[in-house]
Formats: C-alpha cells, sequence, structure tokens
C-alpha cells in the first residue's frame, strides 16, 4: 500500500499443490541501490514461474553486459515495470512452447513497487500477460493472490496518513482475516516498510504465527468483532398471525 511516510509491502509465505502438498516460500525480493534506488517485488501464483522470474531479473541486475536489462539501471520505476513485465511474459511463453498458456497453471501475478532517484515512489500491478496498471491516490493498494476475505478490512481502514506501525497492524488483521478463512494462506509474513525518499531498503522482517504481537493482535480483533456483533440491535421476527 501507498502511504504518506512511504510504501508497506507485506507477502505471506505459503505455496501448494494440493492438500497434501503445502510449502514455505519466501514470495518477497528487494534490490537496491543505497543512495538511488529501492525495488521490492511481490509474487502469486505459480512458483516455478515466480522464481524464474526473480532469477532472471537478480541475473541480469549483476550481469557484466552492457546491453542487459537490469533493475538496477532503469531510469524509472516505470520502466522497471515494464522490464519487470517483460521478463513475466517472456517466462510464460516458455511454457507457452511446450503447450501451455498464460492463463494456465503457470500464471503468476507481481507487485513492483518502489523509488528510483529523481522520481517518487510508485507501486504496479504486473498481470499474467505482460500488462500492468499502477496504483493511484484513487487506488492506493493492490492486492494479488486470495484477496476475496482481506481486503473489506483494507478498504474500511485505509488511511494515506497512517504510521508503519499502524499499517502493520492493519495488515496483520487483513492477513488473518484471510487465513483463518483460506487454507492458501498462512504464516510466516514478511514485510517491508519503505520511507519516502530513503532510497534504500527499510525495516524488513518475519512474522511468524506465533509471534505475541500477532497473536494478541489476532485475539483482540476477534474478540472486538464479536462485542460488536452484540452491540448491534437484534432483528425482529414478527408472530404469525
Amino acid at each position: 500500500m501507498m502511504l504518506e511516510a512511504g510504501l508497506v509491502f507485506m507477502s505471506d509465505t505459503r505455496t501448494n499443490a494440493g492438500l497434501d502438498n503445502i510449502s514455505t516460500f519466501r514470495k518477497m525480493a528487494i534490490w537496491e541501490a543505497p543512495g538511488d534506488r529501492s525495488l521490492t517485488l511481490m509474487s502469486a501464483g505459480n512458483l516455478a514461474t515466480t522464481q524464474a522470474v526473480v532469477s532472471l531479473l537478480d541475473e541480469r541486475s549483476i550481469s557484466s553486459e552492457e546491453r542487459a536489462p537490469s533493475l538496477l539501471a532503469a531510469p524509472s520505476m516505470f520502466q522497471a515495470a515494464r522490464m519487470t513485465a517483460d521478463t513475466l511474459r517472456e517466462v510464460i511463453a516458455e511454457h507457452a512452447d511446450t503447450g501451455q498458456r498464460a492463463d494456465s497453471t503457470f500464471n503468476a501475478t507481481l507487485l513492483l513497487g518502489g523509488q528510483i532517484k529523481g522520481g517518487p515512489p510508485r507501486l504496479f500491478l504486473i498481470y499474467p500477460e505482460g500488462n500492468f496498471i499502477e496504483a493511484s491516490a484513487d487506488t492506493p493498494f493492490f492486492q494479488i493472490g486470495e484477496t476475496k476475505y482481506g481486503r473489506p478490512i483494507l478498504v474500511r481502514a485505509y488511511d494515506p496518513g497512517l504510521s508503519f506501525e499502524a499499517a502493520m497492524k492493519l495488515l496483520l488483521v487483513s492477513f488473518d482475516s484471510t487465513l483463518k478463512a483460506n487454507l492458501t494462506v498462512g504464516a510466516p509474513f514478511d514485510f517491508h516498510f519503505y520511507e519516502t525518499d530513503s532510497l534504500k531498503t527499510g525495516r524488513t522482517g518475519r512474522i511468524d504465527i506465533d509471534d505475541p504481537y500477532y497473536q494478541s493482535v489476532s485475539r483482540r480483533w476477534g474478540e472486538a468483532l464479536r462485542e460488536a456483533l452484540e452491540m448491534l440491535p437484534d432483528f425482529t421476527i414478527e408472530p404469525d398471525l
């Protein structure tokens, strides 16, 4: 999400290929050149596709070839988003050569956000087909993967003036609501708080399922919902005539 203070990123780590094959993988990657740029990429979808995209972007960022497309050399966040979208399309096209398509099981969706010197912080949602859209004041946050359970929390409580600490609380409530309703989402949760104009990686970390703060937020949110429900007026059932 975009805040006045900067950008906030959070991702879960659960991947699965069926109920009996659940694994934990990091879905967040960060590239930085301190004083010049910081870029964060998050992914949802086919694990082989997303790992291939991150690996290619990694290799090209450290490549000695002058013409190699590198996130560390992109002149703007828009060009970085184009580069990432092209890489995603390239990886999916390789699967297409074997009879797969972008809308098949090999699809993936990406979020790319960050700031490059000379421009403002920007956030992009990149689709499997390689096209993308940018966050704005009207749409200040993006979600990918399983979105329907946690989105109502963000829609009701998001405010651009949130501090990073308040944003952490909001995101954990959103993820907690999703986790309790869908087995495809699970802790630990990775996070990155990027401060506007810092041009370097900000505070990063991982919240485990048994983290005391997370457990407190989860428990108290559930209690608050029950109390709010009890405060609402009961429905009146009219007697049969």
